[in-house]
């Protein structure tokens, strides 16, 4: 049966059979990932061209558009050959542009100073967030790092409470306690944002453990949920990205690896920082497919994302992708955004996933100017809606801030007295006997 895969830059585990000659070294030439050369500039003519690698001559390696030039190459007015219906196209839509719209307004909310600490932003990305969460089951699971208000938001978490606690009040989805970095929602499945880089990866490896657990151990047959674990190319040289692929692999775990390249680690070029800048050739040597796929294409990422989560839920394992994307702002709101060359973020700005979204269901008419407006006018009062609501709430009690830290926090955070020690002006002074 025809996937997405077989026709995707994709590389297969080698057979345990294999060998390599020692008569024939492998040979690493310079790669055309990234339009990458011996200089280590970007291009801007080629962004995305398969490798030339030789590591795995005999592997089939194309490119994820042309999947999507043959399935239109088929038949322009077709609908069944569409990657998409009216109905999808605009949910895609309008995920698309609540996650530009809402980090939009945190940029306002944060020089405002409505918000403090480090805000990292998702502009450009969006493509990558509902390409994947779009298609999962409430049950499903996803693990995000800083940049994860749209994450979020992709998965159903309400945008009030999202921005509620961005400005750390007590009606955000952690009660204020968790901020721009660490958003979290039980009830959404949502498993938290990591601030540092890897730490999320073994929390959503352990989460796909459990779906196995549960459906093969307590034979719940229909426990088919899967997980997605989502992080940047800085964190693929971290020794957890490793040790968790082997895990799921070895295990064969429900769980998708899903790299958001966007080419820049804070301040450090991706192709600086990597012996191989194709991060997507890690998944083979772990027993499991890898992908590389254009981050900044909705559909390209769609089609990916189906295969990968089809397969995680049939019980054949894990995938690596890599999505080749693009941040529009700085690492975070407190980044002047000077190091990356400007050339190459005009070039990505001319590649905006939300643009391409829109000129595709135009071309196959699928949805009108006037509907598009309607959800952009529904987006813009959600957002607003969002800000008042989030303005209003109260902030924490004190009382709140030993909460949810220790186990059992008599001793240190409860008095004898049964109070909390934060409630005592001597305590707060320094001057009370702990």
């Amino acid at each position: 049966m025809a996937t997405a895969f077989s026709a995707t830059k994709v590389l297969q585990p080698l057979p345990f059979n294999s060998t390599r000659s020692a008569e024939k070294p492998l040979l690493i030439q310079n790669s055309s990932f990234l339009g990458s050369s011996s200089s280590h500039k970007l291009s801007l003519k080629k962004p995305f061209l398969p490798p030339n690698s030789q590591r795995r001559s005999n592997a089939a390696v194309v490119a994820v558009s042309d999947v999507v030039k043959e399935k239109k190459s088929k038949s322009k007015s077709s609908l069944s050959n569409l990657l998409i219906t009216k109905e999808e196209g605009l949910v895609l839509y309008e995920d698309m542009v609540l996650g530009r719209a809402f980090e939009d307004m945190c940029a306002q909310m944060y020089y405002r100073g409505k918000m403090f600490g480090f805000v990292h932003l998702y502009n450009g990305q969006e493509a990558v967030s509902t390409g994947f969460i779009k298609l999962l089951k409430k049950e499903d699971s996803v693990v995000s790092t800083y940049r994860d208000h749209v994450h979020a938001l992709s998965k159903g978490v309400p945008a009030r409470q999202v921005m509620s606690e961005l400005f750390g009040k007590t009606t955000g989805c952690c009660r204020g306690q968790g901020g721009s970095m660490h958003m979290f929602s039980k009830e959404h499945n949502v498993l938290g944002g990591f601030a540092f880089i890897g730490e999320g990866i073994p929390v959503a490896t352990g989460a796909a453990f459990t779906s196995k657990y549960r459906r093969e151990v307590l034979k719940e047959a229909d426990c088919d949920h899967v997980t997605l674990a989502f992080f940047g190319d800085g964190t693929c040289n971290n020794g957890q990205f490793y040790e968790c692929l082997n895990m799921a692999a070895l295990w064969k775990l429900p769980i998708i690896f899903v790299v958001e390249n966007n080419l820049w680690a804070i301040g450090m070029s991706h192709l600086r920082s990597t012996s191989d800048p194709e991060i997507w050739k890690k998944g083979p040597a772990f027993g499991m497919p890898g992908v590389h796929v254009d981050g900044m294409d909705v559909l390209k990422v769609r089609e990916v994302a189906k295969e990968a989560i089809g397969r995680a839920r049939r019980g054949e394992g894990p995938t690596l992708v890599e999505c080749e994307t693009y941040r529009f702002r700085g690492h975070s709101l407190a980044d002047p955004d000077e190091l990356r060359d400007p050339a190459e973020k005009n070039h990505y700005a001319t590649r905006d996933p939300i643009t391409a979204l829109k000129k595709y269901m135009f071309e196959n008419n699928l949805v009108s100017e006037a509907e598009l407006k309607a959800i952009d006018k529904k987006i813009d009062e959600v957002v607003e809606e969002s800000v008042e609501f989030a303005d209003a709430s109260p902030v924490p009690a004190r009382s709140q801030l030993l909460e949810n830290v220790f186990a059992d926090p008599k001793g240190f955070g409860i008095g004898p007295d049964g109070r909390y020690r934060c409630e005592d002006p001597k305590f707060t002074e320094g001057t009370a006997h702990v």
